[in-house]
């Protein structure tokens, strides 16, 4: 999966931005931040700034990539590529390094978790609602 918008605060989507990309593929959820004005891919303890809204491949350094800007008003649906046995709601964890779903590392997350399922709970795979 990816970081798809589950629900908005105000109920009002936000708008595509067109901001100019890294070198690298993405697609449709991918969490993203910019370095030296170029969006690169968020992971790890990264907070994203931005997903990205297309399937791309950037060929050229600074060619342009919808996105929207990522808010604390949206909450997001991924997954999870680590059993969330000992995950509690309202913890932050880590970006995976695909930059599409979380683990279930604590340590200076930043991911807030707002609920899982049980599939998330037993193993991998299952849907997890978080916010940035």
């Amino acid at each position: 999966m990816a970081f798809i918008p589950y629900s908005y605060d105000d109920g009002q989507p936000r708008p595509w931005e067109y901001i100019p990309c890294d070198d690298i593929t993405v697609t449709v959820g991918t969490a993203l931040y910019q370095s030296s004005g170029l969006l690169v891919k968020a992971t790890g303890t990264t907070k994203p700034t931005y997903i990205a809204m297309a399937d791309a491949t950037i060929g050229t350094e600074g060619d342009p990539l919808p996105v929207i800007r990522v808010d604390s008003g949206i909450i997001f649906e991924t997954t999870n590529q680590a059993s969330f046995s000992s995950a509690k709601v309202g913890t932050k964890v880590t970006i995976h390094t695909d930059a599409l779903q979380v683990t279930a590392t604590t340590s200076s997350g930043v991911a807030e978790i707002i609920d899982f399922d049980d599939v998330a709970a037993a193993g991998t795979g299952g849907k997890v609602l978080v916010r940035f």
